[in-house]
């Protein structure tokens, strides 16, 4: 059997150890990182019944779950990840890698013509550990997602990305401001303190 490296077995340990992820379990949610964005949710109450919410590298389903409960049957959230995803009850899941164009293809085609209230992306790369590489590939997904926001967002929608920290940061906070109302930076107590993730939240969505 392969030796595990210093850094998984650490994570490993910290993990099974982590109050989120206890919590998580002992509340029937699917990931720790329901608790990001309830947090988002408590101070600028994204969501609501009645909107149609995209959910972007959903897997586990944990955000899909928490907009699903909020939404309470009046609505859509449909999730999209690479990953197969266990059904959810409020949930359309589509498995498909958001990189490539016939996934998009389906992806639009679900909204059958409708614009999206809310676009969430927690979409992340397999990270090296290598600040400029991990910055680099979180970047193309925030790319993706923002283009892909900026075709199926209904004017004033809203947009809520998973961003790795690094030197093309500001310039998307500038792309996103010209296109958006408001965008702030939300760091939710669940992320990690050594994490270089942070969301940015774009507010009300200008059609262009």
């Amino acid at each position: 059997m392969p030796r595990r490296s210093k850094s998984s077995a650490r994570w490993l340990a910290e993990h099974a150890s982590d109050p989120y992820v206890q919590r998580a379990r002992e509340e029937g949610w699917r990931s720790r990182a329901v608790f990001k964005l309830e947090e988002i949710q408590r101070s600028d109450q994204l969501l609501k019944p009645g909107m149609t919410v995209v959910d972007l590298g959903a897997a586990p389903g944990g955000w899909s779950q928490y907009a699903a409960r909020i939404l309470a049957g009046r609505g859509r959230v449909i999730a999209v990840d690479i990953l197969p995803m266990a059904g959810l009850t409020g949930v359309e899941v589509l498995q498909g890698d958001f990189s490539e164009q016939a996934t998009l293809d389906r992806l639009v085609g679900l909204l059958e013509g409708a614009r999206a209230d809310l676009v969430l992306s927690d979409l992340a790369p397999n990270t090296m550990g290598i600040a400029e590489v991990d910055h680099a590939r979180s970047m193309h997904l925030v790319d993706l997602a923002t283009d892909f926001a900026a075709q199926a967002l209904r004017p004033g929608g809203d947009l809520l990305l998973k961003v790795f920290q690094g030197r093309e940061f500001q310039p998307l906070v500038v792309r996103l401001r010209a296109n958006f109302k408001t965008v702030k930076l939300r760091k939710p107590k669940a992320s990690r303190g050594r994490s270089p993730e942070v969301y940015v939240l774009a507010r009300g969505y200008r059609l262009v």
